[in-house]
């Protein structure tokens, strides 16, 4: 490993040099199962044929040019996500953390706007946002945002899933300007809310003169089983952040904006050098032509089915698994105790996992995997768990 590479992550002792569909190939061409996806960036899986056509189309014409100009595909991909959404406009950065820091940045100047002297925004306990300075102080994680004191000011923190005490805040923080909510929180280990969370949400911010700002870096783009998750429920945010596989791997994240939300920037109040330049934008519309034609949304629905239903009758049985949940294909296994060596135990067995907060699975295979990947990818897994639980003999599964 080079020392030459800050130490910022604890790498596994693999690196590929290729992939074709759901599989990933190291260097001496041994295959791997990407259940993870470059954490939810490669739901098309790799070396996606509109997606490579499409890079290496644009790759020949122009990279970058400048936001000082017109980009047309740009302004393609806006009217795209913004049909898909029925959103009014986009601001185009290059990854969650930049779009989160857009929406955060919309909503202090939507508080300015009502008269607020320190505009505050509501996040939730175990949400992740990003690891800029802003985006970090919106997460909930105090393990990751240890050792970067000061952090930014103006949050206001409550449980997720919690509406009682959103109605708390509501009631007793009169500076909130927006709730920024993730639909699914991923890295907390696929935390899902109760059905109407989101609904409920969006009542109190109209409420209140809040707005909702949905950070759907991981749970859109078809993985929820809707385009985004906030469409299972029909409501609209005022907000709604995108990226990770937006692009399939090529850097791209998306800020859209609603009504009063989506007149508040204007030229040199935010911008990106890189956002939205024209092969970053090429790369999207192949991904998002690809999950429409392809109908990926209502095909994560169908696959996250058969695994929850499939992983719940096999593994819920150990006293080791405390819970498996998902919504599409966020898909989650929660043990009884630290269950990190997974992720290396897998990777010796050909799988790519991960592990989130320490206790939970976490899978994000590609939406493109056919059914018999779908269930190979399930034995392996249940098949792992039971090998790390040491169960012989599960218990009787509860009703």
């Amino acid at each position: 490993m080079s020392s030459a590479v800050m130490n910022t992550y604890n790498r596994l002792p693999v690196s590929f040099s290729h992939g074709k569909g759901v599989h990933l190939y190291d260097s001496r061409g041994r295959g791997y199962f990407d259940a993870i996806c470059g954490v939810g960036v490669n739901s098309l899986g790799h070396n996606h044929p509109a997606v490579t056509a499409a890079i290496a189309e644009q790759a020949g014409k122009l990279l970058h040019s400048s936001n000082l100009y017109r980009i047309e595909l740009q302004e393609q991909l806006a009217a795209r996500l913004t049909a898909l959404t029925g959103m009014d406009n986009v601001f185009f950065g290059n990854s969650g953390a930049e779009a989160n820091e857009a929406a955060i940045k919309l909503a202090r100047c939507h508080g300015h706007q009502r008269g607020l002297r320190q505009p505050a925004i509501l996040v939730m306990e175990n949400a992740f946002h990003g690891r800029t300075l802003a985006t970090l102080s919106a997460t909930g994680n105090r393990r990751i945002q240890a050792g970067f004191e000061p952090l930014v000011t103006g949050f206001v923190r409550t449980p997720f899933n919690d509406i009682e005490a959103v109605r708390s805040v509501a009631e007793h923080h009169a500076d909130v300007a927006a709730v920024l909510v993730e639909p699914v929180q991923g890295e907390a280990g696929i935390q899902v809310p109760y059905p109407g969370y989101l609904r409920d949400l969006r009542s109190i911010c109209d409420e209140r003169g809040w707005l909702l700002m949905l950070d759907e870096v991981q749970s859109g783009m078809c993985r929820s089983g809707h385009f985004y998750a906030c469409q299972g429920e029909q409501v609209r945010p005022d907000v709604l952040t995108t990226a990770k596989a937006l692009g399939n791997g090529v850097p791209i994240g998306a800020c859209l904006a609603s009504g009063p939300a989506a007149r508040i920037f204007e030229p040199g109040s935010h911008g990106s050098t890189y956002g939205g330049n024209p092969l970053a934008c090429a790369a999207a519309l192949a991904v998002l032509e690809t999950m429409q034609e392809q109908q990926l949304a209502q095909r994560a629905a169908v696959l996250g089915r058969t695994m929850l239903g499939q992983i719940r009758e096999r593994l819920l049985p150990l006293p080791e698994v405390t819970d498996v949940r998902g919504r599409g294909l966020l898909i989650g296994i929660e043990l009884s105790s630290d269950c990190t060596e997974l992720a290396e135990q897998a990777l010796e067995q050909g799988y790519l996992i991960n592990v989130a907060a320490s206790k939970t699975i976490r899978l994000l295979p590609p939406l493109v995997m056919d059914d018999q990947q779908c269930q190979q990818l399930i034995d392996a897994v249940c098949n792992l768990v039971i090998e790390f639980a040491g169960a012989s003999t599960p218990r009787a599964a509860s009703a």
